[in-house]
């Protein structure tokens, strides 16, 4: 995957690479000791229409709190249709992202979840990224295949916080591995409950941004999120 910002499948739409083009001029603060990188990655795929609508939605929430820790430059990544996987630059707050989540529209397809891993590993072979947020509701590739990437980007210090709407046993499963491996924290949601997606993007967001310490914080203050999280991760 690119992380450019150019398409990886031909059936992007136009306004979508218009925007990416534009993302490119953004200036992205370089001050790689101070400020996290994040990459935001969600499967857009047909089932996945309420919860894009959530995520976007609550995805400011997300952002405030990255900013309040010393700030994040996050990455959207997200895969929907027949083999279209995209992904913008890392962006100083996330800010435009919301416009662009907003111009994409879920499309059927199958999960393209390696594609994820793989992108991940090669940004954080460039310059580090503190987490992986991931949030889908299904998995339909070669679970062990995922876990050798899931256990590749944990070498080079990625934790994966993958967020599962619904129940789906196989999903949850490979979910649950790849936090696992990388050290990272799985947690399970329902559409119908968004303050607990708010609060779990909030929580890694922090981690993102401040490491462990931000956690601790959040759970000092009552955080059940990121006590959540915390109680996972190693």
């Amino acid at each position: 995957m690119s992380h450019s910002g150019k398409e990886v499948s031909s059936a992007a739409s136009s306004d979508i690479t218009a925007f990416l083009d534009r993302v490119k001029s953004v200036k992205v603060r370089r001050e790689v000791a101070v400020r996290g990188r994040l990459i935001f990655a969600l499967d857009a795929t047909l089932s996945r229409q309420p919860t894009w609508d959530l995520a976007q939605s609550l995805q400011g929430r997300m952002f405030e709190t990255a900013r309040s820790l010393g700030g994040l430059d996050v990455q959207l990544v997200y895969f929907r249709g027949l083999m279209e996987c995209r992904a913008s630059k890392f962006i100083a707050d996330g800010e435009g992202l919301g416009e662009l989540m907003s111009r994409i529209s879920v499309r059927g397809g199958e999960t393209q979840i390696a594609k994820v891993l793989k992108h991940t590993l090669q940004e954080a072979q460039t310059l580090k990224v503190g987490a992986l947020i991931y949030v889908g509701d299904a998995m339909e590739e070669n679970a062990d295949k995922l876990s050798v990437l899931a256990g590749e980007i944990a070498v080079l210090g990625v934790k994966a916080f993958m967020f599962h709407e619904g129940a789906d046993a196989i999903a949850a499963a490979a979910f649950k591995e790849i936090a696992r491996l990388t050290g990272g924290a799985y947690a399970a949601f329902d559409v119908n409950a968004p303050k607990r997606l708010a609060d779990l993007l909030a929580a890694a967001a922090a981690y993102a941004a401040g490491g462990r310490q931000a956690l601790e914080k959040q759970v000092s203050n009552g955080g059940e999120a990121a006590r959540l999280l915390l109680t996972q991760m190693r």
